[in-house]
Parts: C-alpha cells; structure tokens; sequence
C-alpha cells in the first residue's frame, strides 16, 4: 500500500472518529499530493509521494521554529499536532549510532580528507539515506565528523 493510500484510508478513519486534527492533517497531505500532481501532470511515484511529505514535514519545523520565535504558542501546538501525525507515514529515522556508522561509511567511500570535501560526502550520504535522515540532523553529523579529519 502506498503513503497515499495508507492517508485516504487513515482519513476516512479519522473522519469516523471525529479526530479532527488527524483529519485536517491529512486532507492538507493529500492536497498536496494532488497539487504536485497538477504541476507534473501525472501520477505521482511512490518515492514524489514521499519528497511532498518530507517537504511538508519541513514546512510545519519551520512554521513551528518561526512561531516559538514570535511567541505564539497556539499555533505552535497546532503545527507541532499536525507534524506529529505527519512522521507517522515517514520511514523509520536512523538512530544515533546507525547515523555514525552510515557518515563514517559515507566519508571512507568518498576519501574526504578535510571540511573542504563535506559536499562531496552530503552528495553521497543524500542519496544513500532514503529519507531515513533529516537533511539537518545529517549536516551536522558530517560537520562534526568533517571537524575531526
């Protein structure tokens, strides 16, 4: 079953349950998902589907980092209870350790041998993480292990 799928079915669930902050998290994914679709005038792939997600996984941190700052709590929960039910339909994050292992990996295959070399190693490790990895929690991993060389 695809993310989408698994949304419209989740919704209908959501709908009978008078879960409304699932429902309206939901109905803006799927939306969307059909915008995008507008735009590249087909179907969308599994993996599209999963890019629009992760886009808008990043626009609720966003949105939630811009309203802590200008002191509105309100919308803080609201966006923090939306992106909540948002990384349920994302894979599985990498831990800590398996985020080590997979950066030391990614700097050994590139031969990186200094900070200078980190955009070679992010090129590398983006496209191996498969959406397992934040793009920010992942910077900073190479930053540090880059720091070391």
């Amino acid at each position: 079953m695809t993310v989408r799928a698994q949304m419209e079915s989740d919704l209908k669930e959501a709908m009978k349950a008078r879960d409304t902050e699932t429902r309206d998290a939901l109905r803006y994914i799927i939306s969307a998902f059909k915008y995008a679709e507008i735009e590249e005038r087909r179907e969308l792939t599994p993996e599209e589907e999963l890019k629009v997600l992760r886009q808008q996984v990043k626009q609720r941190q966003d949105s939630i980092e811009q309203f802590t700052a200008g002191n509105r709590q309100d919308l803080v929960e609201k966006e923090a209870g939306q992106l909540k039910v948002l990384e349920r339909y994302l894979p599985q994050q990498m831990s800590d350790s398996e985020l080590a292992t997979f950066v030391a990996a990614g700097i050994a295959e590139s031969g990186a041998a200094g900070p200078k070399d980190m955009g070679k190693v992010m090129g590398l490790l983006n496209q191996r993480a498969d959406g397992r990895v934040d793009g920010r929690r992942l910077s900073s991993a190479v930053k540090g292990r880059a720091v070391a060389l």
